[in-house]
């Protein structure tokens, strides 16, 4: 336990279990003021109720926040600019969410003359580095009080208990132990039933999107039209950030899009197992990728696919705010200049596929790259490009021929 005096705490508060005890548990423990921070990044959850409850908890104010636009235009489409992903299968929802919150939460204790900034993360998981990363990053010399490193709760049901003995209303839904994560991104499923990797999720598990087989039979047509690498507008109309996400997200749910089950490796060292819903911005990936494919230059893409990795992996380990990943920002930025463009998508029962793409900005043409006659391009050239090319592997192969190698 800290000797150290804590004066006044902000706390990212969210309103469920875990935060509510760790809002009266930070009172009780360290005779503090404390300041909760609840930030509106599309959740879907009444946050009129937080403030109230914040308050009958204990807090001393409260601010709730709307960050969906910020949420969507400096976070996820700056990282779907990069076609960030991680391990192959997961497009980083609740990653690329932690360090708007933890900035935005540093910022509020400056503005209120806190001294030190919590947050309700277990010591086991990777949310807990990506907080305290982003609180270092903007407030070097900031408290940082972890409760689930502290405290001696070792379950839920003593989370349980505590919150009756304090009179705090907290749901429990014994029909569905596991814990949940949601943005205007994704809402990703964690733990209790889904712990052992053999059992599938069950049915009812799922809340943006409809099973495959239960997709409509007729397949969608969409048109999504992008600007520098950014999405700008469905169908034709333009959309704010956020409206746009929140459209793809309904149209990729409809169809049974974005569904992924997977086991990743955590940063702190262990494999866990995620079930993750991202319709909008599994849609979205894939159209980004096509338009690309028209307007980026072969090696320019090639090099920056090889960095996409690194990048997806400093989103995954909470490096948001360092030096390597404005650096790697700023060069992917550069790439986008000309992404610009139309593509045509068909969504179809759990799948998304790219009809047709068109851009002013394209770099394909037809004349070069047809198999009919055409006045542009020498077949004879091939020849020579090919020996110049085989030179290194004939003389490999005569050094083994010698038994050189």
């Amino acid at each position: 336990m800290r000797k150290e005096k804590i004066s006044k705490v902000v706390l990212a508060y969210s309103g469920g279990l875990d935060t509510s005890v760790i809002l009266k548990w930070l009172i009780e423990t360290y005779h503090c003021e404390v300041i909760t921070f609840s930030a509106d990044i599309g959740q879907e959850e009444e946050l009129d109720q937080i403030k109230e409850k914040a308050l009958s908890t204990g807090a001393s104010k409260v601010y709730v926040e709307d960050l969906k636009e910020t949420f969507v235009k400096e976070y996820v489409f700056p990282a779907f600019r990069a076609n960030a992903i991680y391990e192959g299968q997961y497009l980083l929802g609740t990653s690329i969410a932690r360090p708007l919150i933890a900035k935005r939460q540093v910022q509020i204790a400056e503005m209120e003359g806190a001294d030190t900034v919590s947050h309700g993360a277990t010591g086991k998981g990777n949310d807990q580095v990506r907080f305290e990363l982003s609180y270092f990053a903007h407030k070097p010399g900031i408290n940082v009080i972890a409760p689930w490193r502290e405290w001696n709760f070792q379950s839920r049901t003593a989370l349980m208990d505590f919150a009756r003995m304090h009179g705090i209303p907290v749901p429990a839904n014994p029909d569905k132990p596991y814990s949940i994560d949601r943005n205007l991104l994704h809402i990703s499923y964690e733990g209790g039933i889904l712990e052992d990797p053999w059992l599938p999720a069950p049915d009812d598990l799922y809340t943006l999107s409809v099973p495959p087989w239960k997709a409509p039979d007729e397949p969608e047509v969409i048109e999504i039209t992008f600007e520098k690498g950014d999405p700008v507008a469905v169908n034709g109309e333009t959309r704010s950030p956020a409206a746009l996400l929140k459209q793809l997200n309904l149209l990729g749910g409809k169809h049974g899009i974005g569904r992924i089950d997977m086991v990743e490796n955590r940063f702190v060292g262990m494999k866990s197992r995620g079930v993750y819903e991202t319709p909008g911005g599994t849609i979205l990936r894939l159209a980004h990728m096509a338009v690309e494919s028209i307007t980026m230059d072969r090696e320019v893409m090639h090099l920056r696919d090889s960095l996409v990795p690194k990048y997806s992996e400093l989103i995954y380990y909470g490096f948001w705010f360092s030096p390597e990943m404005k650096m790697l920002q700023k060069m992917i930025d550069e790439t986008q200049q000309n992404v610009c463009g139309v593509v045509l998508l068909k969504l179809y029962k759990g799948n998304c596929y790219v009809l047709g793409r068109r851009s002013d900005a394209s770099l394909y043409r037809e004349d070069f790259a047809t198999f009919e006659d055409d006045t542009v391009y020498s077949q004879k050239d091939a020849e020579g490009f090919i020996r110049l090319n085989a030179l290194r592997l004939k003389i490999q192969r005569m050094l083994a021929d010698k038994g050189c190698v």
